[in-house]
């Protein structure tokens, strides 16, 4: 419209010249008030915030002290003198499937190691362990395990996550997915030295469950321990921006995460990144202090044997177990393995036993006497094993894969110490007595640690499931 009221063509050019800087200025405005939206990111939602149990728990932490391979009970915690009375002798009873092939099964063999008793208890100890023996009177010593895998891959599976068969979430994911963390700044579940063969990361995984339960690794087991020491921190500090600056990247990459996931249903994967960004970004305030003995006592190294070359590798994975348990980490594991399974001795049990011995026996008794003298054993559990026991027929100068009948051990968190559960025959081979399957293990541990484990349930695919699957008791004959 003209100024003088009569119409005035304009060309199409003309129109776009006009108004193509309103058009500028509204996507100029769109976008300032996009990027001041991303400078007050909303907080990320944090998954392992602490959560209540069913009930009033016993303990409130786990260490569990993981032996790759099987150790032999029968060298170990279950002495047997009909071995000694008929050694060299066929095995009187059936043979259970096994890797010997028959042919090449020998006679009944009596353990190399002399048993003492312990304590006020009496407990049996072989002489591998004289250290964790002085302890004993905090041990339970559950001699009737029960599995049902006869190879290292299944039996591992197994004994971390239920299943030997299926990929299910691991024990600790389920601890983590039930209480949460009390430490924020640093992942609720710790693998220290995992291995990765045998299952691997299936050992320490989710699986179905939100990936913010899944453990994490601080190594791998052939590693050096100075090695393990260094990737940590080199992995988490950023000397190049400061701590604001690194906020304000994050924020600003979670406000678009956030933004990406409103247009999808559900992205667990993106969940995922965004919670480990988080949890990444805050690690830096502890983890590094965390992971550090700087300020630990020359006599608490010595009790651990850090300072003996054969023990500081394990004494320091139980070091930093007693460290992270104490700044609140729910659930830690210590692997003992290595380039092979350190106990999976089907040749030379005697001279390959009694090494895998030495490298641990200080730092657990140090551990556990660590944990008493701090007031921390009787809100953490320990446990100890492997993923089964031994045979008690030779295979040449060793032993085979055995989980009809084995031991483990637990300590602390509401569990009776000086005490034995259970029985193996008198050869050692089958648990006769008060027979405590994985499944019954794991539905002891939650209970202890305050959970019902039929009722600690996740959703997915179609049905709700469980750490015991539809199996599990929990033996409250070990219960303090």
């Amino acid at each position: 419209m003209h100024k003088n009221g009569r119409l005035q063509s304009t060309s199409r050019r003309q129109l776009l010249r006009q108004t193509g800087l309103g058009f500028a200025a509204l996507g100029l405005d769109v976008l300032l008030a996009e990027q001041s939206g991303l400078l007050a990111a909303p907080a990320v939602e944090n998954p392992n915030e602490p959560k209540q149990p069913h009930f009033a728990p016993k303990a409130k932490n786990v260490i569990f002290l993981f032996m790759h391979g099987g150790p032999s009970h029968l060298d170990t915690f279950d002495p047997k003198p009909r071995l000694e009375a008929d050694a060299g002798k066929p095995m009187p009873i059936k043979k259970e499937v096994s890797f010997t092939p028959l042919d090449k099964v020998g006679g009944l063999m009596p353990s190399p190691f002399e048993f003492r008793q312990y304590g006020e208890c009496g407990t049996p100890v072989s002489s591998l362990f004289p250290n964790l023996g002085a302890c004993v009177d905090d041990l339970c010593v559950v001699r009737s395990m029960v599995g049902d895998a006869v190879d290292h891959g299944g039996a591992m599976l197994q004994l971390h996550t239920g299943a030997f068969n299926f990929t299910r979430p691991s024990l600790g994911s389920w601890v983590l997915y039930g209480l949460g963390s009390e430490n924020q700044n640093l992942p609720g579940f710790i693998t220290i030295k995992p291995t990765l063969w045998h299952g691997g990361g299936k050992n320490w995984s989710s699986a179905f469950l939100p990936s913010a339960y899944q453990g994490t690794p601080i190594g791998y087991s052939p590693m050096r321990v100075d090695d393990v020491k260094k990737e940590p921190i080199e992995h988490l500090i950023n000397k190049n921006l400061t701590s604001d600056q690194q906020r304000y990247e994050l924020d600003m990459l979670q406000k678009i995460n956030r933004r990406h996931a409103v247009d999808k249903t559900h992205d667990p994967e993106l969940e995922a990144r965004m919670q480990s960004l988080e949890l990444a970004f805050r690690m830096q305030m502890e983890a590094p202090e965390a992971l550090s003995t700087n300020d630990e006592s020359e006599a608490t190294k010595k009790l651990y044997g850090i300072d003996d070359s054969a023990t500081s590798d394990f004494g320091w994975q139980c070091l930093m177990a007693r460290r992270l348990v104490e700044r609140g980490v729910r659930f830690v594991q210590c692997t003992h393995s290595g380039h092979e399974e350190k106990w999976d001795h089907h040749r030379q049990v005697a001279r390959r036993h009694h090494a895998s011995a030495k490298e641990i026996d200080k730092p657990i008794a140090g551990l556990i006497q660590d944990l008493k003298a701090r007031g921390l054993l009787k809100d953490t559990l320990v446990m100890w094993g492997g993923e089964f026991g031994r045979t008690p027929f030779a295979e040449s100068d060793g032993r085979d894969h055995n989980p009809y009948g084995y031991t483990m051990w637990l300590s602390g968190g509401g569990v009776k110490g000086g005490m034995v559960h259970g029985a193996t025959d008198e050869f050692g081979y089958h648990a006769v007595e008060n027979r405590m399957h994985l499944h019954d293990l794991h539905a002891t541990i939650l209970h202890l640690l305050g959970f019902d484990h039929e009722r600690l349930t996740y959703r997915f695919d179609g049905r709700d499931f469980r750490l015991t699957d539809v199996h599990g008791t929990v033996v409250r004959d070990i219960l303090a």
